[in-house]
């Protein structure tokens, strides 16, 4: 029996490597593209801007500040609308070795970088995902506050994000002992597709989606009730094995093209035929 969303989605493999050299020396003069530092009572504010001149694959952001000294992972990019200047947003979670939180990058052009800590009680947590523009004057957050549900958290400032609402349990087997968002939610004139991973036995981390009302995105009107795309049985070794995880989509047209990493080894794509995928949900009557 095909999984649901089988017809929905296509895998393609890349046929290049990531070449280390290179990153290996932006490493080593990283420091000079940090132009300036702010301390704040939550933590520093950094910008870093590259040359305009590089190839944008070589625009890699390393760690700078205490909370970031054990790594910087996750960023969830997305185009937030509603802004003359056309600013790309992304939260990421910073480790300083001893805790994990968000923080936010901003940019308007990918060549001059700012960084900025979050606050509040949902910013002391790892994956969050903004929504693309502000839901009733306010912006909105897809969060997690606990290791194992999805929250709903509105703010009125960028960077500060308090307690949200339950959004999504854990319901399927494939998902049973965690879930978490796949990236900023997807607007269509049928509501926001939200893409998620799920984490069920033996650790394994698969994709699923549901589409959240598009007025009231506290309301689940559809979900997927079998993983959309999940590791295969070739892909389940690696640093960390079993997995298949992204940031997030892109949609173009009726479709959504996915780049995904497979269990911390190697990255890909998939692409999503948006009305196959809505056709495979089941939607609340």
């Amino acid at each position: 029996m095909q999984r649901a969303g089988d017809n929905a989605r296509r895998r393609c493999r890349p046929s290049n490597r990531f070449d280390l050299t290179h990153f290996f020396q932006q490493a080593r003069t990283y420091s000079r593209r940090v132009r300036s530092r702010r301390a704040g009572p939550d933590g520093d504010s950094v910008d870093v801007i590259f040359n305009a001149d590089e190839d944008i694959s070589e625009r890699v952001i390393f760690p700078v500040t205490p909370s970031q000294s054990n790594g910087i992972e996750d960023a969830r990019f997305v185009r937030f609308e509603g802004d003359d200047r056309g600013v790309y947003y992304a939260t990421y979670t910073a480790y300083s070795g001893r805790a994990i939180r968000s923080e936010l990058i901003e940019t308007a052009d990918f060549t001059s970088f700012r960084m900025s800590p979050l606050r509040g009680a949902a910013a002391q947590n790892k994956g969050m995902a903004l929504f693309p523009r502000k839901i009733d004057g306010q912006y909105a957050m897809i969060a997690r506050q606990d290791n194992e549900n999805l929250y709903l958290v509105y703010s009125d400032d960028l960077h500060t994000w308090e307690t949200g609402s339950a959004l999504l349990k854990p319901t399927m087997p494939w998902e049973f002992l965690q879930i978490g968002n796949c990236g900023s939610p997807i607007e269509l004139d049928e509501g926001w597709l939200l893409l998620t991973h799920g984490v069920g036995p033996v650790r394994k981390y698969s994709i699923g989606a549901v589409l959240l009302d598009r007025v009231d995105p506290s309301k689940v009107i559809a979900r997927l009730h079998e993983p959309l795309l999940g590791p295969e049985p070739a892909e389940r070794e690696g640093y960390v094995p079993n997995v298949v995880y992204t940031c997030g989509g892109l949609r173009h047209g009726n479709q959504i093209i996915l780049p995904y990493a497979v269990s911390d080894t190697f990255s890909t794509f998939a692409t999503i035929h948006v009305p196959a995928l809505l056709g495979a949900m089941t939607f609340d009557d």
